[in-house]
């Protein structure tokens, strides 16, 4: 009888994983898996937190802050991290009903537990007693020190009894309305199809895209066309179309997304996660969730976040108020003087704009832009610049088959990092692109590196049963942009996984992803890859020359439109009494000195706002124009020394890429580029003819841009740039 027992299965996320580089054996994982580990990651860190607080020795940097990092082994980590990583990023990548189900119950569990950590007095005080009495540190373990007390402090340590109890109440309550803001977003994402049976209402549109609408109605078992929310479909939609009202019917079906009466309504989330994160501010002692915010981060407060945008809009609005009337102009010219342009139809013509003024089109580089001989590019740049390798492993698991994994070895052979890619659009993938990692790195207390897990996702155009997955240049930009910040995880060299990588201030980590963007467009880059995939020939000269001349369409109007963002987070995110507005009006208030188009009444951006509602960008969206100016003069040293120059990159990796958050960040840049940035390289690529500019203006501008950087009572904004 004994025999005919089934042996229990053991969870994966207990054992060795037994895989290449201790990858994840997604091929192992079922879903029950993931709610017991976490509940025993839980007790586990429970039992270790004990060890910490009822150690009899004094307390010490070693026993008290680095305990948990210098007991790590090679290939061992934390199990509530290594179960965390994993569940968060199927929750973005490969969810279901089920893992959403499960995120559900457990988010109030684990904010519980980590206020349980936040708020534990005995172990605060020992940090706290180590911050006042430690032995002399090395720069890394100071950061780790000060970033340890700190993190106690803002979340509640000082709080009496009451303030606690508080805190934990509305954290909880935060943290399951941020993940119900995503799961409604999806849902209503992938609710939505543009279904179309008869081929002339397909009239203007490229072949690429009716090629993907085709396959995806087949994949739906329909017949004709579908065309859907996710970027690689919409995008087109709205840029070739000529059937205006269908444009109009995607349009609104995309900017009112959350706002129906339905389950899925994000109205009343975005009020409450709101004034949510004010009261936990309040509670800490700030004014505002953005005081709250900005204490870390490189701009220092609000008042520098105002100066940046508004000084954008100075420098940026004069000329985006141009490019539209030339839209505007064009559309008149085309269809009669009494034409009243609408939002989608700007697409559309700033489309044939595009064409009459550079003859460039998206769907002309499309056949240079092969995604495998993308991903050649891409990855032989990185060899270029830092002589790494990529080494395609099939026995490492994936969690999806279109998923593929690579070994990254570094210019000496050693082993560097595992990079996972997921390129396409599916159903339980969130909109975007990002970078994630599954495992972090580290250095054990026997000096072994244990390398990084770093995942690249992204939701590019699919190939189709004729075409490979032929990319846009906004798409090769995209894949750049995140592959720049993979580079961040897989340089990764600290002794302490919670300073590696990607683990900065929040407006210094997209300079490394917006500096590999300045390739786009570098034809010796270019001449690397983009190769016609039937032809096999190089793009030509001419039409790179294109590519180059019309780097600046309506690039004010993009600005603009960033900065539209960054007013909306601040307005929400500076709240100093209850929000009781109406979102909808309240959005359309809070940034309509930077729009350019007619606001429609029922439109919403607000309600899909993912990065400064639910994806950590709350009071900290101007980071993407805050990095401008430092990846911008970061690539002129390229420029001046060649852009693969070794030497250089070398330098740019030893000193930003592989520190993490060790030190501030500006002692990192100036580190690599011996000196402070000044505007002056954004404004030569933005094309701001010098001409305009006063020299005691620039001058001026040049010493705001230091102040601002380094988070001085005087910054202002590095934006005077353009």
């Amino acid at each position: 009888m004994t025999e005919n027992i089934e042996k229990k299965r053991s969870n994966p996320f207990y054992e060795d994983y037994g895989t290449p580089h201790y990858t994840v054996p997604f091929d192992k994982i079922q879903t029950a898996d993931y709610e017991e580990a976490f509940l025993e990651g839980i007790r586990r860190d429970d039992e270790e937190i004990d060890k910490i607080v009822n150690d009899p020795e004094e307390a010490t940097f070693e026993n008290t802050i680095a305990r948990v990092d210098l007991e790590k082994g090679e290939h061992y980590y934390d199990l509530l991290d290594r179960v965390s990583n994993v569940f968060s990023c199927m929750l973005s990548a490969e969810t279901n009903d089920e893992l959403d189900t499960l995120a559900q119950k457990l988010s109030p569990i684990l904010t519980k537990h980590s206020n349980d950590v936040s708020l534990n007095k005995q172990l605060f005080e020992r940090v706290k007693y180590v911050y006042e009495h430690h032995r002399e540190l090395t720069p890394e373990e100071q950061m780790l020190l000060e970033k340890s007390y700190d993190g106690f402090v803002r979340n509640g340590a000082l709080l009496d009894t009451a303030g606690k109890e508080r805190l934990r109440k509305l954290t909880e309550e935060a943290s399951m309305l941020a993940l119900q803001f995503s799961q409604n977003l999806l849902k209503e994402t992938k609710a939505y199809e543009l279904h179309i049976t008869d081929e002339q209402l397909l009239d203007g549109l490229p072949e690429t895209a009716k090629n993907s609408a085709a396959q995806t109605a087949r994949e739906r078992e329909k017949e004709g066309w579908i065309f859907t929310l996710d970027f690689p479909s919409f995008n087109p939609f709205m840029t070739y179309s000529t059937q205006r009202e269908l444009r109009k019917q995607m349009y609104m079906a995309r900017n009112t997304e959350c706002t129906h009466d339905n389950s899925e309504n994000n109205l009343d989330i975005c009020k409450r996660l709101v004034n949510l994160r004010r009261e936990i501010a309040q509670l800490l002692g700030f004014e505002t969730y953005a005081d709250y915010v900005l204490k870390h981060r490189m701009a220092g407060n609000v008042d520098h976040v105002y100066q940046l945008l508004n000084e954008l809009i100075d420098a940026y609005k004069p000329t985006a108020v141009n490019e539209v009337k030339e839209v505007e102009a064009l559309a008149r010219k085309l269809e009669g003087e009494d034409f009243n342009m609408m939002p989608w139809d700007f697409s559309y013509y700033s489309h044939k704009l595009q064409i009459e003024k550079y003859d460039l089109d998206a769907e002309m580089l499309r056949p240079y832009f092969e995604l495998s001989n993308v991903i050649k590019g891409v990855f032989g740049l990185a060899t270029k610049l830092y002589g790494i390798s990529f080494k395609p492993n099939a026995e490492i698991p994936v969690y999806h088959p279109d998923v593929k994994a690579y070994e990254v070895y570094d210019e000496d052979g050693s082993f560097l990092a595992v990079l996972y890619a997921d390129f396409y659009p599916r159903k339980g993938k969130q909109g975007g692109a990002w970078m994630t990692e599954f495992k972090g790195q580290w250095i054990d207390q026997k000096g072994r590196n244990s390398r990084p897990h770093v995942s690249l996702v992204m939701n590019f155009t699919k190939p189709t049963a004729d075409k490979p997955a032929l990319l846009t240049l906004s798409e090769v930009e995209t894949f750049l942009h995140e592959f720049g910040h993979s580079l961040h995880g897989m340089f990764a060299n600290t002794r302490f996984e919670s300073l590696s990588g990607t683990n900065v201030w929040w407006d210094f980590v997209e300079l490394p992803s917006q500096f590999m963007e300045n390739y786009a467009v570098e034809r010796a880059f270019l001449r690397t890859f983009a190769f016609h995939y039937q032809t096999g020939e190089p793009i030509p000269d001419e039409l790179i020359m294109r590519i180059v001349k019309s780097r600046n369409f309506m690039a004010a109007y993009a600005c603009m439109r960033q900065v539209s963002f960054g007013l909306l987070d601040m307005a929400y995110y500076t709240q100093k009494e209850p929000f009781d507005e109406a979102i909808i009006p309240f959005e359309k208030k809070a940034w309509k000195k930077a729009i350019l188009l007619e606001q429609l009444p029922d439109t919403c951006m607000t309600v899909q706002f993912s990065h400064i509602m639910a994806g950590g960008y709350a009071a900290g969206y101007y980071s993407y124009k805050w990095a401008e100016v430092l990846d911008a003069d970061a690539f002129s040293v390229f420029k001046k020394q060649g852009i693969f120059d070794r030497k250089t990159a070398q330098s740019f990796r030893d000193n930003i890429l592989s520190k993490g958050g060790t030190e501030h960040p500006m002692t990192l840049y100036k580190r690599f580029r011996g000196q402070e940035p000044t505007i002056d390289a954004l404004l030569e690529r933005n094309g701001i003819r010098r001409d305009k500019w006063r020299e005691p203006c620039r001058a001026s501008a040049n010493a705001k841009v230091k102040q601002m950087l380094n988070a001085k009572v005087e910054q202002t904004s590095r934006q005077n740039k353009c």
